[in-house]
C-alpha cells in the first residue's frame, strides 16, 4: 500500500511544482504588461505635454505679433499730419 500512496504523490508533488511554475510565469507577464502600459503612458503624456507646449508657444507668439502690429498702427495714427 506505501508503494500505491507513493505513486500519487509524486506526480501530486510535480503537478504542483508546474503549476507554481504557470503561476509564476502569468504573474511576471502580468508585471511585464502593467510595466509597458505604465512606459507607454509615460511617453503619451510627454508626447501631449511637449504638444501643447508648441502651441502655446505658437499662440503666444501670433499674440504678440498681433500686438506689436496694433501698437505700431496706434502710433502712426497718433503722429501728426
Amino acid at each position: 500500500m506505501a508503494t500505491f500512496k507513493t505513486s500519487f504523490e509524486i506526480p501530486r508533488g510535480t503537478s504542483h511544482s508546474a503549476a507554481k511554475g504557470v503561476t509564476d510565469s502569468t504573474v511576471q507577464a502580468a508585471q511585464d504588461a502593467v510595466q509597458q502600459v505604465a512606459d507607454s503612458s509615460k511617453e503619451t503624456v510627454s508626447k501631449a505635454a511637449q504638444e501643447a507646449s508648441r502651441q502655446t508657444r505658437a499662440a503666444v507668439g501670433k499674440a504678440a505679433e498681433k500686438t506689436t502690429d496694433t501698437i505700431k498702427e496706434f502710433g502712426q495714427k497718433m503722429e501728426p499730419k
